[in-house]
């Protein structure tokens, strides 16, 4: 179930990308990080009052931690989106299952078998496949801060685990994250020229981000929460799959030969890191 609850959120994600790049071209990055975290702000906030969660938490350092990083992560990941193809901003941002396997083993000296090491490895060299060395020139800044949003996501989930183990709910945890981001959003965007005027398409787009994203955060800290880091981390690299997929559906984006090979790749290795990490999650001390 776990990984089902990951799956989900690769997808929501997907989704929410797709957004972003239509809203791109009629809102800034900074307006879109906003709006992704005020909407996500307003649905956790109900949602924790009806579950009788108080916003408050005692693991408020770590909150912001995971705020932080996540909110300058995702900062890069839309401007990476507004300038790059879909497929390529994403494939970019999502080598933070790389940089989370790094961090547990050389920060948290968490040992990795070799099986897991190698799907590791394997699921990397997909996304690599599926990038391919196809970028202008004009794109390389793009493509390094899309780089750039998958280093720092990296530490975001890890705080979203260490969250888990101490027992946050998902709606406090995704709620502090929406709020930090709307926040730093907010003054980026009035630093920058301010708000601009919301037509039927644009409110449209904006509650996509939001809605989108913050369904996404939910099932992502969930999984992250329930499951084994190293499988969820690696089981995001699905939301390349699919954003690939909306590229063909939406704007007529043919696969070649080898995007196609490399998303077999990639499903394999998230089949072998499941296989290679099978021994039972830590046992949570509450529900």
């Amino acid at each position: 179930m776990q990984s089902l609850w990951m799956i989900a959120a690769s997808l929501l994600f997907a989704c929410m990308g797709v957004c972003v790049k239509l809203g791109s071209s009629q809102f800034s990055t900074a307006e879109l990080v906003f709006y992704r975290g005020f909407v996500g702000l307003l649905m956790m906030m109900a949602l924790a009052r009806w579950q009788g969660i108080p916003w408050h938490t005692p693991h408020w350092r770590l909150q912001l931690s995971r705020g932080l990083s996540g909110t300058v992560s995702l900062m890069s990941y839309f401007f990476a989106l507004g300038a790059l193809p879909l497929a390529t901003a994403v494939t970019l941002s999502y080598t933070s299952p790389l940089f989370v396997a790094l961090l547990l083993v050389l920060w948290f000296r968490e040992p990795l078998s070799r099986g897991a090491a190698t799907a590791i490895a394997l699921g990397f060299t997909g996304v690599v496949l599926l990038l391919k060395p196809t970028l202008q020139a004009d794109q390389w800044f793009g493509a390094t801060i899309g780089l750039g949003a998958g280093m720092l996501a990296s530490v975001a989930y890890v705080n979203v685990r260490e969250l888990g183990r101490a027992g946050e709910p998902e709606a406090r945890t995704v709620l502090w994250f929406s709020a930090v981001t709307s926040l730093f959003g907010l003054g980026w965007a009035l630093a920058s020229g301010g708000l601009h005027p919301i037509d039927d398409r644009g409110a449209a787009i904006l509650l996509g981000v939001g809605g989108f994203g913050g369904c996404a955060q939910l099932a992502m800290t969930r999984a992250y929460r329930l499951g084994k880091t190293v499988v969820s981390a690696n089981l995001s690299y699905s939301t390349v799959i699919f954003s690939s997929l909306f590229g063909v559906a939406l704007w007529d984006e043919r696969l070649p030969w080898t995007s196609i090979l490399a998303i077999a790749i990639i499903i394999a290795s998230g089949v072998l890191i499941s296989l290679a990490s099978r021994q039972p999650a830590p046992i949570l001390e509450s529900d």
